[in-house]
């Protein structure tokens, strides 16, 4: 059977090339909203950090409708650290939209969804967004496309694949980008005429397999995926099975199917081969898992979850200021929260340790585990986390670490610096191109290279260079990185940080804080630029004599304090520091609060 009244796509690019604000187009133009609906930018974006970062987080499914054919469309995240997400996505689907920016090119993403969308076989439509640029260079880029195809061994069907150029922003699409039509009807015309309908069995017995996970208080788990043959219905009596687990053998019901219409889920009572729904009533169900009618369990393959890189240590927060401020604070409710989140991301791990106030979370990246921690920021959540560390490895009794495949676009002028900092942190170049007045280098290097990089990046190359890394696989254990040059400025008591105090502590480096801010003895108030940590009194108060009153002297003059987000900070701590964070503050603090003991430590280290 085919179902000539359905399309399933994905749209999928580098971080920032366009692809939510194409779905926006694609939604409106296919009169999914009301005519008088106020509709908000990057409608896909749902939650409030996808639209302050201005990145996409997880896939998203919804769908359009476009001369009585369907489509479904999911909207995939670019950043490397969710890539795993796409990898997973691409199973429910017939075909992928390409999006490549019609300045930058491919990027170490594009490459990476490319091949896997080239070895699912899948139809590629190549869209080349951004042609408003002033510095656009689409012929250049289809060219690159190209290479690029060939590079990945794309069959020769693969190869023939249309190119549409557009303007997700201004909604406009064509086939010649000098003059492209004023809406986006040629790229729904090459979806459906290029991208085949879905095709099964519909007479078969039940085969979903579970593409993606979604959680609701209400209802557990709420699986999502295509249906590969037979015909679902609410109620119905299933088996749950594994292509890599045959352990898991589990009986259920379906108690509720929905189908995507536009951004709406809607209840459906039944549902056939081809369409993409999200069904609940199955508990511990999770990516991977095939749904399958009850006596005929044939588990579909499919590729194992990306394994993590980095960890971190969760723990309940015991500085002075615990509890002041967060609304969750006990182990107990750090740890049901971080393993409900592995209930939804299911590249994220989590393990007890022996202390029952910490719990270490490994993830895909810093970017990861970072959105983990501003999510439960917001939520509440009053806890502290230790510095990134690479996941080591053993294999064949070798200690392994992982390594990144690292893309450096940078003016000509500021590629001493880069290659400089490449050295210290044990990277390899592995090529480089000339492109007008910028250099593009490809580095592999180690992911524990990369921690607190990127502010260095930005200040050597003047903020004009781009970076982008994806995991390149596992490789020998590499010598000792040095990540930070400077010291800490530590605040050598509790009180609030006074002008007087603070104008004296600025001499000595970069301050974090202003004047009135409730400090404790241990906490970082600054950095310092020699390699030692020093000890800076920001509470001292100004004498007053029988010779002077207290505010007779010039006026005092702070320079401003450096405002540091979360990934600065975590950029910025090493391991014997921590990062206190509630849902009001960000501090980095010293593990060890006490100077006296601190110094102590550092002696016997040095021994």
């Amino acid at each position: 059977m085919q179902r000539e009244d359905l399309r399933n796509i994905a749209i999928i690019a580098h971080v920032d090339h366009g692809k939510t604000t194409l779905v926006d187009q694609l939604l409106k133009q296919s009169d999914t909203f009301r005519a008088n609906q106020t509709v908000q930018d990057r409608v896909m974006d749902s939650n409030d950090l996808e639209r302050e970062r201005g990145i996409t987080i997880l896939a998203k499914n919804t769908s359009a409708t476009y001369k009585g054919v369907k489509i479904n469309i999911v909207d995939t995240p670019g950043h490397a650290d969710f890539g795993g997400e796409v990898e997973r996505v691409l199973k429910m689907v017939n075909g992928v939209l390409l999006l490549v920016d019609a300045f930058e090119g491919p990027m170490p993403q594009t490459r990476f969804v490319l091949q896997k969308a080239l070895e699912l076989n899948l139809r590629v439509i190549v869209a080349i967004n951004k042609i408003d640029r002033p510095d656009a260079r689409p012929d250049e880029i289809v060219d690159e496309v190209l290479e690029l195809f060939m590079e990945l061994d794309a069959s020769d069907e693969q190869m023939d694949s249309p190119f549409i150029f557009c303007s997700a922003r201004t909604g406009i699409a064509g086939k010649d980008w000098h003059n492209p039509a004023d809406n986006m009807q040629p790229l729904l015309d090459t979806i459906l005429d290029y991208i085949p309908a879905p095709t099964g069995d519909e007479a078969g017995d039940l085969q979903v397999l579970v593409s993606s996970i979604d959680y609701n208080d209400y209802v557990g788990r709420i699986a999502v995926g295509r249906i590969e043959r037979g015909e679902i219905t609410q109620n119905q009596e299933i088996v749950l099975c594994d292509y890599h687990d045959t352990a898991i053998n589990q009986r259920a019901k379906v108690t509720a199917i929905y189908q995507f219409d536009g951004l709406k889920r809607t209840p459906v009572e039944t549902a056939k081969v081809g369409d993409i729904i999200a069904f609940s009533g199955i508990e511990n169900v999770t990516i991977g898992n095939t749904v399958c009618a009850p006596g005929h369990p044939e588990p579909i393959p499919f590729v194992k979850i990306s394994e993590p890189t980095v960890e971190m240590t969760f723990s309940v927060n015991d500085s002075p200021f615990a509890g002041q401020e967060g609304k969750f604070v006990t182990s107990r409710q750090l740890r049901d929260r971080l393993y409900k989140e592995t209930l939804k991301d299911v590249s994220l791990r989590v393990q007890d340790t022996d202390s029952s106030d910490s719990f270490l979370v490994l993830g895909r990246g810093e970017m990861h585990l970072s959105i983990l921690i501003e999510t439960m920021r917001r939520e509440g959540y009053e806890f502290q986390v230790s510095t990134p560390r690479a996941l080591i490895r053993e294999i064949d009794g070798v200690k392994q670490e992982p390594y990144e495949e690292l893309t450096i676009d940078v003016p000509e002028e500021s590629m001493g610096p880069v290659m400089e900092k490449m050295g210290l942190r044990k990277a390899e170049l592995q090529s480089m191109e000339k492109a007008g007045n910028r250099m593009k280098l490809v580095y592999i290097i180690p992911t524990r290279g990369l921690f607190g990089y990127r502010g260095e990046f930005l200040t050597d190359t003047k903020g004009e260079g781009i970076m982008n890394y994806i995991f390149s696989g596992y490789g020998p254990l590499k010598g000792e990185i040095t990540k930070r040059a400077n010291g800490c400025l530590i605040a050598f008591e509790r009180g609030e940080s006074i002008t007087y105090g603070l104008f004296n502590a600025q001499e000595r480096g970069t301050l974090f804080i202003g004047p009135g801010v409730q400090v404790y003895g241990g906490m970082v108030v600054g950095a310092s630029p020699k390699a030692e940590d020093l000890v800076v009194n920001v509470c001292k108060k100004k004498q007053a004599t029988n010779t002077r009153a207290a505010g007779s002297d010039e006026a005092l003059h702070l320079s401003p304090p450096v405002q540091m987000s979360l990934e600065q900070c975590l950029e910025f701590i090493q391991e014997d520091d921590l990062l206190e964070v509630t849902p009001q503050n960000i501090r980095i603090r010293k593990k060890e609060l006490d100077h006296a003991q601190r110094m102590k430590q550092l002696k016997r280290g040095q021994k």
